[in-house]
């Protein structure tokens, strides 16, 4: 028979700060899935490939990508989430570094994967300049960030304070393309049928009634909370249509195939 008392205590979960998206949290299971549905999406394009996940946060998306690429290196200037995902997904390969100085020789990665972190950079073509530079040519940034239109709509400056800039599609594409990456695929998230309903049936907006419940610092209604509980990732839908009505924008993006470094 095991001695359980053996058994070295389970990894802390990352605490929710704002900042990043963590599983496991019933309150936070619409943002989470929200973010997981693109790593679904886009997952493929990393099969046999040596990876770059570049603010990999709690890691759980690196951990899915481990599952068909031939590496998996998660990069996070964050000691509790390099520590974190070091001790639950020991697939990864984790680093700690600053995104605008990647710690790559050039043309030595094949994806860079950079989901829901362009927005807290404070220099984002010196990032986009670094992918550039330590991709493979033909190598691929798989990219999405909030949809600036929608998620701070009429604003001048972001609503949650941990990002520094956000980007419409036009944005995106101009950075893209200014950093010499190919634009090949724009696309969108937004709600499907059930998470629609669920807009009319809180008041108008989903969203809203999170982050006001959030705000409020007070138990969440039972229906509310079962109804964010019971989100998955087919709620959601990536179209090519409306870009600029979308919550978030899906970007793949290549390196020349015949590019030269210099």
């Amino acid at each position: 028979m095991n001695d359980s008392s053996a058994r070295p205590p389970a990894p802390e979960p990352l605490p929710l700060t704002g900042e990043r998206t963590v599983p496991g949290i019933a309150e936070e299971n619409y943002w989470f899935r929200r973010h997981e549905v693109v790593y679904r999406a886009l997952v493929e394009r990393c099969r046999d490939r040596t990876v770059l996940e570049a603010g990999s946060g709690e890691g759980y998306g690196a951990n899915m990508i481990a599952d068909v690429a031939t590496q998996v290196i998660g990069l996070d200037y964050d000691a509790s989430a390099a520590a974190h995902v070091r001790t639950v997904y020991p697939r990864v390969t984790m680093l700690r570094g600053n995104l605008d100085r990647l710690p790559f020789v050039d043309s030595s990665v094949d994806v860079v994967v950079n989901f829901q972190v362009i927005e807290h950079l404070w220099d984002q073509g010196a990032f986009l300049s670094e992918v550039h530079r330590i991709l493979r040519p033909g190598g691929m940034l798989l990219i999405s960030t909030p949809n600036r239109i929608t998620f701070s709509p009429g604003r001048d400056t972001p609503l949650n304070p941990f990002h520094t800039r956000e980007l419409d599609a036009g944005e995106l594409t101009e950075l893209l393309v200014a950093a010499r990456l190919e634009v090949d695929e724009l696309t969108g998230v937004r709600h499907g049928p059930t998470l629609a309903a669920l807009d009319s049936k809180h008041g108008g907006s989903f969203i809203d009634a999170q982050i006001e419940r959030a705000l409020a610092g007070e138990p969440w209604p039972v229906e509310l909370a079962e109804d964010v509980a019971a989100i998955t990732i087919e709620d959601f839908d990536i179209t090519t249509d409306r870009i600029d009505d979308s919550l978030d924008l899906v970007a793949i993006a290549r390196k020349s195939s015949s590019a030269v470094i210099g």
